[in-house]
């Protein structure tokens, strides 16, 4: 029986209690849909018993199977894990480096990828950096009747902070998110689990030659950076704010040192590092389809910016305590 009363809809649902039709009074079962129909039982007209269920509330049962993966620490959890895994597989990492077998193929091949898609980004960005901060230096100078000190600020510059942040942040975008994606896929078609069937430990055989072929090629980078970025310095101070090549050389070693340019070139070993760390972790801890692999890319770029500059303040203030 369906009756429409605008509290809601009543259907009866008729069972033979006793079996084929022997006459016996038949229970129904009413369900309503909606809310304002008072529950108890009544009788139809056909003398038979019926009792009212009320249902649950409209959107009640979606909104209680959402609650059911809820976890209330899950929002600590999870990112203190992620911490120990990453801190767990940069351990492994540092411990598998010096045992034998060295995946040397595997190394020069990432070394060569990395600085094949690295470099000319590289030499690109850093041209526009060093120039935008000799010429914002060169105006102060300029006021101050000082432009033949244009190459102490250029060479400073450039050497301590201008060369390694420009290497890692293209090694990061374009190095070190190419690992991730790989490492990634590989995870996700299940190569790093064969890798343990056959007794190969994947971090020596796939971690390892990343992060030193990433550290490595950072370091490279920066000399690189800083020589280019040196003589776009040097012609942009004396072809176009008319400075003195010879006052230009000779104050490029006022404030730069030999210990400057070390502390450099370790600054930006530690930025390669820690960017194929991070980028290797992101990839090996895929969990999904190719879309997580997406999203790890994505998380590589952003963490291994926010440990760039983590890096750099640390490793510029100990640099300084050094040289004093």
């Amino acid at each position: 029986m369906i009756d429409d009363t605008g509290t809601g809809v009543r259907h009866d649902v008729a069972g033979d209690v006793g079996g084929n039709g022997d006459g016996r009074a038949v229970k129904a079962v009413t369900v309503v849909d909606g809310l304002g129909t008072p529950p108890g039982d009544e009788m139809t007209a056909a003398g038979h018993q019926t009792t009212t269920v009320p249902n649950r509330a409209p959107g009640l049962t979606d909104w209680t199977r959402g609650l059911r993966g809820f976890r209330p620490g899950g929002a600590v959890v999870e990112p203190v894990r992620a911490v120990g895994g990453f801190f767990a597989m940069a351990l492994d990492t540092f411990v598998l480096m010096p045992r034998r077998p060295f995946a040397w193929r595997e190394f020069l091949l990432q070394s060569w990828f990395v600085a094949r898609v690295s470099l000319l980004p590289t030499l690109m960005l850093a041209i526009p950096f060093t120039v935008l901060t000799v010429f914002t230096f060169n105006i102060l100078l300029v006021e101050f009747g000082a432009a033949d000190y244009s190459g102490t600020g250029a060479a400073y510059g450039t050497i301590t902070q201008i060369g390694p942040v420009v290497t890692v942040l293209v090694v990061a975008g374009a190095g070190a998110t190419a690992m991730c994606a790989d490492l990634g896929a590989r995870t996700i078609r299940e190569e790093l689990d064969a890798l343990r069937v056959m007794g190969i430990n994947p971090i020596q055989a796939l971690v390892v030659p990343r992060v030193l072929a990433a550290t490595a090629v950072a370091t490279l980078l920066s000399s690189v950076v800083m020589l280019v970025g040196l003589a776009g310095s040097f012609v942009f101070s004396v072809y176009i704010q008319h400075v003195t090549p010879g006052s230009f050389v000779s104050g490029l070693t006022v404030l730069t040192h030999a210990t400057d340019v070390v502390i450099s070139m370790s600054k930006a070993a530690l930025f390669g590092l820690a960017a194929g760390l991070i980028a290797c972790y992101k990839g090996i801890s895929v969990e999904g389809g190719p879309a997580a692999v997406g999203n790890a890319v994505n998380e590589t770029v952003v963490l291994t910016f926010m440990a760039l500059f983590a890096i750099n303040i640390i490793a510029t203030a100990v640099g300084v305590k050094a040289t004093q």
